[in-house]
């Protein structure tokens, strides 16, 4: 019998797919997710220990992609990691709420004056959907739905500033305002106030009115900032 003879011009046989890494890569991103939706929802709330047995038994997940979200969320400010009390929801001081509302009102007028000379007929359609869909869920009291409209709109909002670095200097920051954002409009009064100032957002917006959206965001976020100054302060314990 010959032997076989391997024809060194054949091109080597590909390499297969990289499925567990995909695999993992999806599961970090979904472990993120949860947990940053928890937190903003307050089903952690701030400075609430994070226990990983109990996250790895709820999630179904093991040690390690739990670990790896926990240091995302930690970049993103959202948890304190303590070498010897491990991780826990960050309590931003009150200094700290009022400065970072001041900040990102002016990134989001910056970013509605620029979206107003940048966005294009089709994203003005796709925030006008949200901005309906956002109203539908008032009307039912839906506070999360809701939510995840209301946050949709101010990111499509920075996407069309088309600025890169103000887009992200934007979503970094503001992650850690979003619990508090929520929290604003737990009051009836104030969360229609808010649907008042988006429906100026709206008309601001299709009219590229650039000016007068800057105005609107900026104050619709100091609203909010002395809406939740508000509640930290009543939450305080009696001295």
């Amino acid at each position: 019998m010959q032997d076989s003879v391997v024809d060194p011009s054949a091109a080597p046989a590909a390499a297969p797919p990289a499925l567990p890494k995909l695999a993992r890569q999806h599961l970090h991103d979904t472990v993120v997710s949860h947990l940053r939706r928890s937190i903003v929802e307050s089903v952690f709330p701030p400075g609430m220990k994070l226990n990983e047995r109990e996250l790895c038994e709820t999630m179904g997940i093991s040690r390690t992609p739990l670990r790896e979200a926990l240091k995302a969320l930690a970049a993103e400010g959202l948890i304190e990691i303590s070498p010897n009390r491990g991780a826990s929801v960050y309590k931003m001081s009150h200094q700290e709420v009022w400065e970072t509302f001041e900040f990102v009102s002016g990134l989001e007028a910056l970013a509605g004056e620029h979206a107003c000379a940048r966005i294009t007929p089709a994203e003005i359609a796709a925030i006008r959907l949200l901005h309906d869909e956002m109203l539908a869920c008032r009307q039912r009291d839906d506070l999360p739905g809701y939510y995840s409209r209301n946050q949709a709109i101010h990111d499509r909002i920075a996407e069309a500033a088309r600025n890169s670095v103000l887009q992200h200097t934007y979503l970094n920051m503001n992650r850690r305002l979003q619990s508090l954002r929520l929290k604003s409009n737990l009051v009836p009064e104030k969360w229609d106030q808010a649907i008042d100032e988006h429906c100026q957002m709206m008309e601001a917006l299709e009219a590229r009115d650039g000016k007068r959206l800057a105005t609107i965001l900026s104050r619709h976020l100091l609203d909010k900032r002395e809406s939740v100054m508000g509640m930290l302060a009543d939450a305080e314990p009696a001295r």
